[in-house]
């Protein structure tokens, strides 16, 4: 148990029977009456986020949560197959929960957080960037660079991103894992 006032960003509590981590607090000191916590609270498995107030000294259950890297293997079904780096044990995690998982490829390291009393994973997160190679693309018209359009361009993950006019095919491009959005075009 913990209290109120000790939340910070990335503490993870149960609340009515779900996980929440606390994504933004502000310990509120009002002219009259008492002290309280005002959190912002994002659900571990539907990824809603509510706010809350707690007062001062109220009691909360915390959970303690471990971060680890793990090697994408392969896809199996609706699940995919993880290797934790440091034991080799195979872990297998369901697609809804890893994050950018559009964008991963056979090799890729996510971060695998799993509540530490029952060891189930809470969720995967891919690294906010990744480089992939544009594997079909429409090709670019010369000096067509003065606005900024953007056309559909698939990658070797199979995914579909929006790039710029001037990205070719075969070439490698960076893109956001959080939002699928194009970043910049990289050399090789």
């Amino acid at each position: 148990m913990m209290n109120a006032q000790d939340i910070k960003n990335g503490t993870c509590i149960r609340l009515d029977n779900r996980l929440y981590f606390c994504i933004e607090f502000l310990h509120v000191k009002p002219g009259k009456g008492n002290t309280f916590m005002r959190t912002k609270l994002k659900d571990v498995v539907d990824g809603r986020v509510i706010e809350r107030r707690f007062n001062i000294g109220e009691k909360l259950e915390d959970v303690r949560v471990e971060r680890r890297p793990y090697q994408y293997l392969y896809a199996d079904g609706d699940d995919d197959i993880f290797m934790n780096q440091e034991t080799f044990d195979q872990v297998p995690i369901s697609k809804e929960l890893v994050t950018g998982a559009a964008f991963m490829k056979e090799g890729d390291v996510v971060e695998v957080v799993s509540d530490a009393s029952t060891n189930t994973v809470l969720y995967a997160e891919m690294p906010t960037k990744t480089i992939l190679k544009v594997t079909y693309t429409e090709p670019g018209i010369k000096g067509d660079t003065a606005t900024n359009t953007l056309k559909p361009a698939t990658v070797e993950t199979g995914a579909t991103v929006r790039v710029p006019l001037f990205v070719n095919e075969g070439e490698s491009i960076e893109v956001d894992t959080r939002d699928g959005s194009y970043v910049s075009r990289v050399k090789a």
